[in-house]
């Protein structure tokens, strides 16, 4: 009998143990725990080596920084793929994240179809994801924060089409099919040339440059000679090109076959290499996104969220157009060439 009543006590104790120990593991992650908490948050970019990524990288980083100083633990874990057209790899990450159970999710998905599995299969593990940059076709995630790109790409060719004094005729190199950013910026530039200035015609709109500087530069040659006049000219007006790598190897296309500065030219995003373009007057404008912003938002509305705090569905982090004569302003410089450096100790 005694021994019966010892063995019932040790049970008890055990019991009470789990449950004070389960109790605690619970506390870690409550809204009302919020400043003791401790967050595990992955942010998985497209890529690693475009300044776009670094400055959304250096963002999550401020993100945390400012969460320190309030007294809340959160870790930034990053890890993405190497290359913007690997699919696999970045799917993989996802999974693999999911796996050992981080307590959230900011990602910017490669292709907007091929990401909602796993995406789906992280919310179904109690993991929330914030996507930021580019679309998801679902609304398995928390909040989208990203520039509104269908606007970003209006504004690219309302800028183009005033350079041209609102007539002549123009090409556009895309990015990569499933992007769906780029996608919008497209659909966007080509929606305000076809509805606001019909004056304007655009000549090419087919032609893709790929995840790759190298694959966008070929694409850029490819493209440029289609519209070469026997004089050596242009029987173009116009370019717009979507992004950092194709608006990289689109400039770098033009300097090297001495079309630079003959043909007037938009691009997306910034690198130092196209602000020096902007100030040779080889680039008439970049629209510009505030990636440091966004990865900031990204990481900021994540824990807001498991903090139990209402976050919005959607976060427009702005856009501007850049141009020769504005790009010295203080607003414009800061978006130009983005100080990431500082986030990341580079």
């Amino acid at each position: 009998m005694k021994k019966a009543l010892k063995t019932i006590t040790i049970l008890l104790v055990a019991a009470v143990v789990v449950t004070v120990i389960g109790c605690k593991q619970k506390s870690s992650g409550d809204p009302n725990d919020a400043k003791t908490a401790k967050y595990r948050i992955a942010v998985i970019p497209k890529g690693t080596t475009h300044v776009f990524w670094k400055s959304i990288h250096a963002g999550a980083i401020k993100a945390r920084e400012e969460f320190k100083a309030a007294g809340v633990d959160v870790e930034v874990i990053w890890k993405g793929p190497l290359k913007e057209d690997d699919r696999a790899s970045q799917i993989k990450v996802v999974e693999n994240f999911t796996t050992r159970g981080v307590s959230g999710i900011v990602l910017a998905p490669l292709d907007d179809v091929a990401l909602r599995r796993p995406v789906k299969d992280a919310v179904n593990s109690g993991i929330p994801v914030v996507i930021i940059d580019s679309g998801l076709k679902s609304d398995d995630y928390t909040s989208f924060v990203a520039t509104h790109n269908y606007t970003g790409g209006q504004k690219g060719g309302r800028h183009l089409a005033k350079i041209l004094g609102g007539k002549g005729k123009v090409i556009m190199l895309r990015y990569q099919e499933g992007s769906a950013s780029t996608m919008n910026r497209e659909q966007g530039f080509l929606d305000c040339l076809k509805d606001e200035y019909p004056d304007i015609e655009v000549v090419s709109a087919n032609q893709y440059g790929g995840a790759t500087t190298e694959s966008a530069r070929q694409a850029s040659d490819i493209l440029l000679s289609q519209f070469r006049s026997p004089d050596g000219g242009m029987k173009i007006d116009g370019i717009f090109c979507p992004n950092e790598s194709t608006a990289f190897s689109m400039l770098g296309a033009l300097v090297d076959s001495g079309l630079a500065g003959k043909v007037k030219y938009v691009g997306f995003d910034s690198s130092e290499r196209l602000v020096k373009g902007l100030q040779s007057g080889h680039i008439q404008g970049l629209v510009l996104q505030d990636p440091i912003n966004m990865g900031y938002l990204g990481v900021k509305t994540l824990v807001q969220h498991l903090q139990g705090k209402k976050v919005e569905k959607q976060i427009d982090t702005g856009s501007e157009v850049a141009t020769p004569e504005n790009m010295n302003e203080p607003r414009i410089k800061n978006l130009l060439e983005p100080d990431f450096k500082k986030w990341l100790n580079e």
